[in-house]
């Protein structure tokens, strides 16, 4: 949502929206194979022949809280070397640095200063000129949301956004940085996994990237909200916004290498499951009757049911990047030592604050601690704070 740094550049892929000048893997559970071909098996014996199991098996899995349910992702590009279980050394596009890390999501820039809010992954196939041919494919089904054609538009270049509704939560998924892309990619088209959506390139806006550190900026994460266009009215950037509500600044990433570890290794099998287990870096308490659109998009980060009656206040936890995974709806008791529609913060992992260095969450005054600058512009965001 704030400064994510383009990684081959310096350029920060949020801020240079407000300016121009500013394969696949996958797949279904281990064993569904064996489970439908034993249910099957099992209606056999009991002399069933034309009973139509299909339809009751598609019910059953349907039956499954989504919670429960493994996702089916794909790697986005022909890279092999995810699939391969290989380090990721192997596919990612190191900045101009060379070090492998400043291609990975977080604080992998400038010595931990600058962050980067994606994975930048390499080409396997160029053309005579050496330009990149890889196709860019969909990780997931979902709904194209936003398709930038104009590369100078954004530090971005030409990206699709594709939000993925059946998920829980609904992530986004994003793809920058595209030479081309596909006919037929526009908002509110389908698309299904492993579809190709366009070509890997290096456009940008603001800045080049040479051809040989072409590549996707690929992206996980979830949009703040649906006030976007006031929040960027109000702070008078001088300049349009181009990209609506799936500009950079109002979306929040997460790390993505870190999910699809925790996931090929069974640790977790689907978003839901992965922000469950975030670390609470922050704990802050908002005194306001707001329920934002937020968490009415995303109810499964509510760590308890929203009262029959009026919110007094919140309880949110983020993670080391600002992220409000974690959400809890607060009485007037909870809040009474709080003015209307401010925040406090309750709690912080100093360790981690002092680890992450590239981002703002909390400052230390006197034996307590205020809102840092991406704190306070997530905050002012979410529940229109001024």
């Amino acid at each position: 949502m704030t400064s994510g740094h383009n990684d081959q550049a310096g350029f920060s892929h949020k801020e240079a929206q407000e300016s121009p000048e500013a394969a696949g893997i996958c797949v279904a559970p281990i064993g569904a194979r064996n489970i439908r071909a034993g249910r099957v098996r099992t209606f056999r014996a009991f002399s069933w022949p034309r009973f139509p199991v299909w339809p009751l098996l598609v019910f059953l899995l349907g039956a499954i809280p989504a919670s429960a349910q493994r996702i089916e992702f794909s790697w986005p590009t022909p890279n092999r070397a995810w699939e391969q279980g290989r380090s990721f050394e192997a596919w990612v596009q190191p900045t101009v640095s060379g070090e492998p890390a400043s291609g990975l999501f977080g604080c992998v820039r400038s010595n931990g200063t600058q962050f980067h809010e994606g994975l930048d992954i390499r080409p396997v196939s160029r053309d005579s000129r050496g330009e990149a041919t890889d196709k860019v494919t969909a990780a997931m089904d979902g709904i194209v949301r936003h398709v930038n054609t104009t590369a100078g538009n954004s530090s971005y270049g030409r990206y699709i956004v594709i939000e993925h509704p059946e998920l829980s939560p609904a992530v986004y998924t994003l793809y920058a940085h595209l030479a081309r892309i596909e006919p037929g990619i526009f908002p509110g088209s389908r698309v299904t996994r492993r579809q190709v959506i366009g070509t890997m390139g290096r456009s940008a806006g603001g800045y080049a990237i040479p051809k040989d550190r072409a590549h996707l900026h690929f992206e996980i994460g979830l949009m703040v909200t649906r006030n976007f266009p006031a929040w960027f009215t109000w702070k008078k950037f001088g300049s349009p916004n181009e990209h609506g509500l799936w500009n950079g600044m109002n979306l929040m990433g997460i790390d993505a290498d870190d999910f699809l570890r925790a996931w090929r290794q069974r640790k977790v099998d689907n978003f839901q499951q992965y922000f469950d287990r975030m670390h609470s870096v922050v704990r802050v308490r908002v005194a306001t009757s707001r329920v934002p659109d937020f968490i009415t998009r995303y109810p499964e980060l509510l760590r308890k049911p929203l009262p029959a009656g009026t919110v007094a206040g919140w309880e949110i936890e983020c993670n080391s990047t600002g992220l409000p995974f974690a959400w809890t709806p607060l009485g007037a008791v909870d809040v009474m030592k709080l003015r209307p529609n401010t925040a406090q913060i309750v709690s912080v992992d100093s360790a981690a604050l002092r680890a992450y260095r590239c981002k703002s969450l909390a400052k230390p005054r006197g034996s307590t601690y205020v809102p840092g600058s991406d704190l306070t512009t997530m905050l002012q965001q979410v529940f229109g704070l001024r």
